[in-house]
């Protein structure tokens, strides 16, 4: 069976389409928003005669305009219909009473890829906090976690909540969007009316897809650093490299996918990655040394040296590979190799202007204090994220709607 996205479930279910009726609807979309023929959920609901009367886009622009990270777009009036399209990464990360004037019930629509930090999921928590004090509906039009239900990382500690992780959760969390939500509004005992309108035909655990159909639906960049299927499974790893002094590949064809800077010895650091970690932690993934040089960004104009991950292979193994873990054996062997390295980047980063960059996308300290401890073993390290791990897989799966 074919997934039937919840976009195309409300587009197909007359008495879905009844209850919007006499609402003032408020889309929260990206281009990332398409149908299986690549319609956007702007035009497909409005064509449908939903009462869309206005449009939120979250980081990166409605339109997915803003190519670097951390840059933030304005509100404008859409072009085809003439409804405003207000930016909630720009002068708000919230919707203010004033573009709550223009709407009573949110359809959320944004395409995830399964990792706390990424920030629509922050989004969909603020859009539920301020529904709750507000009275208006919040309708998660539900679409797959292209990560699967794979659970890895650290869970955030509250004291190190940001823009980039707004509730205890570990960084590959195995949710979609809809079960997300359900889980947050439990959380938080809050009193909104909450929707998920499901996907028919999903499957998260399936082989060989887990959680994204090869060949079925074709790929739209739910971001513009987020070119394929591959950058997203290992995205919960390479996205620690924001919070280091590395690149992580913006500026290239690549991004997400290669770590580097100049003057590092590739070879010698691949070597030592391997000898760091279990075989299984790798999941068939292929470390390839190589250099690059990013056109903007991080060491721009530089050449670098370092790895690209490879999983796009027939050696791939979804349920073992665990990027976070090697992202951590990356870390921890360079700086063993090259301890002088200046491996942390400083704040401000996506609005936090205290807090080390590293420390709010980890969750906590631990990750940077394991890294920079000359006694700290693997060992230390495995324990913390297996205990994290197992309390986020007893917390969450009772949401699981697939």
């Amino acid at each position: 069976m074919s997934v039937r996205l919840g976009l195309e479930q409300l587009l197909q279910d007359q008495k879905l389409k009844t209850r919007l009726k006499g609402c003032r609807v408020g889309l929260v979309a990206h281009p990332a928003s398409v149908s299986a023929d690549l319609q956007h959920s702007l035009d497909a609901l409005i064509k449908a005669k939903i009462p869309v009367t206005c449009a939120f886009g979250p980081q990166h622009g409605m339109r997915g305009e803003k190519q670097d990270n951390m840059i933030e777009s304005g509100d404008f009036i859409d072009a085809k219909h003439g409804i405003p399209v207000f930016s909630l990464y720009g002068e708000t990360r919230r919707p203010t009473e004033k573009m709550l004037e223009h709407c009573d019930t949110f359809l959320f629509d944004l395409q995830d890829v399964g990792c706390r930090i990424y920030t629509f999921l922050t989004t969909l928590f603020y859009i539920i906090d301020d529904a709750a004090r507000t009275g208006c509906s919040v309708w998660v039009l539900d679409r797959p976690n292209p990560a699967g239900r794979v659970i890895e990382g650290s869970k955030l500690d509250m004291n190190f909540a940001s823009f980039v992780g707004a509730a205890p959760v570990v960084m590959r969390h195995g949710l979609t969007l809809g079960e997300a939500g359900q889980w947050y509004k439990n959380l938080r005992n809050l009193d909104v009316n909450y929707h998920v309108v499901k996907m028919r035909g999903y499957k998260p655990a399936e082989k060989p897809d887990f959680g994204w159909r090869l060949g079925e639906r074709a790929w739209v960049n739910p971001s513009p650093n987020i070119p394929r299927l591959s950058t997203v499974r290992m995205y919960a790893g390479t996205v620690l490299i924001e919070g280091t002094n590395l690149s992580e590949g913006r500026g290239t064809t690549r991004p997400l996918e290669l770590i580097g800077a100049p003057g590092i010895d590739a070879e010698m650091w691949v070597a030592a990655i391997d000898k760091m970690i279990n075989p299984d932690v790798l999941g068939g993934a292929i470390l390839r040394p190589c250099f690059f040089e990013p056109t903007f960004q991080k060491h721009k104009g530089e050449l670098c040296a370092g790895f690209q991950i490879h999983i796009d292979h027939s050696g791939y193994r979804h349920n073992r590979f665990r990027p976070y873990r090697i992202v951590c054996a990356a870390l921890k062997t360079l700086r063993q190799l090259q301890p002088d390295f200046e491996l942390w980047r400083d704040p401000p980063y996506e609005y936090e202007a205290k807090k080390m960059p590293i420390d709010i996308l980890s969750g906590d300290s631990f990750l940077r204090e394991w890294v920079d401890d000359p006694a700290a073993k693997w060992s230390d390290l495995e324990r913390k994220l297996a205990r994290d791990e197992v309390d986020w897989r007893q917390e969450s799966r009772e949401y699981y709607l697939y």
